[in-house]
């Protein structure tokens, strides 16, 4: 029976971090482990803003809602929604947690958030190919026509405090340095692609579960459906193969090194997160 996980037996931990980064390679590695339920962004997130909305200061309910009920109304919503996942373990995708970790940390106590990340000129490159391979499509991805418009309009588009790039940045870099960052662990794409073999046992140690032996050659994940409806064919869709394929930019020197230059977890002083990522990087602690 799919229903068979009782709902006092789930546990939850949440994958985050940046668009571009590996997000939907990681769950789909993850789905092959029979214990795990991992998938692309889902509206639990955007559920829970909703509802604290109509229950709190600004709502008029507010008064007859009491924090304690706030905080089963919201802990409902995942057990809802993920009622008939059928697996012991579930990741709930979103790029808000990294701004929501207190309500992460008081819902789920021994949850545990995996942030994706990448250099941010590179996430730059990879949107501006994925506008250029549609070319007959007005993708949802930028607000107007105008943002649309030349490469220069369209990253720094992305890259405003409510943007694509911009917001799930912002985000990264509050959990980060925040209080709650010992539960957040930091996973550079580049190197879940060149050497997943090494990563995925350091994250499995991260999340206190025993090693599971993936198969890295047959990963498949692609959410076609989804991605045509945004006007952006191949957002989600991941490679059979997990592998690392180094290209050119296609962007101007000047936005490429503009962008490069804000990856802040590169140095971990001052920060309690973890961090899987190439030696060569890293001025602070390994996770």
């Amino acid at each position: 029976m799919t229903s068979s996980i009782a709902v006092q037996e789930r546990k939850f931990h949440f994958i985050s971090g940046l668009p571009r980064s590996g997000s939907t390679l990681l769950s789909g590695i993850l789905l092959q482990n029979p214990r795990f339920h991992a998938g692309m962004s889902s509206p639990v997130a955007s559920l829970c803003n909703a509802v604290l909305g109509q229950v709190s200061a600004s709502s008029e309910f507010a008064s007859v809602v009491s924090r304690d009920k706030r905080r089963a109304l919201l802990r409902g919503l995942f057990d809802s929604y993920y009622q008939d996942a059928g697996r012991e373990v579930v990741f709930d995708t979103s790029r808000s947690w990294c701004a929501r970790m207190p309500l992460v940390r008081d819902l789920f106590p021994e949850a545990k958030v995996i942030a994706c990340v990448r250099s941010v000129a590179w996430i730059m490159d990879s949107f501006e190919r994925l506008y250029r391979a549609n070319p007959y499509e007005h993708t949802r991805l930028f607000g107007s026509a105008g943002a649309r418009g030349t490469v220069t309009s369209r990253l720094e588009g992305l890259g405003q405090h409510d943007g694509t790039v911009g917001h799930p940045w912002a985000a990264l870099r509050e959990a980060f340095y925040g209080e709650h960052a010992s539960s957040l662990l930091l996973v550079d794409y580049e190197l879940l692609a060149r050497a997943p073999a090494k990563v995925m046992p350091l994250i499995y140690d991260f999340l206190g579960e025993p090693h599971f032996e993936h198969d890295f050659d047959n990963v498949d994940y692609d959410a076609e459906e989804f991605d045509t409806r945004l006007g952006a064919p191949g957002l989600h869709k991941v490679r059979a193969r997990v592998e690392y394929k180094p290209r050119q930019t296609i962007i101007p020197p000047d936005l490429f090194d503009r962008f490069n230059k804000m990856s802040f977890w590169t140095d971990t002083a001052g920060s309690a997160a973890n961090v899987i990522a190439p030696q060569s990087a890293q001025q602070g602690k390994q996770a």
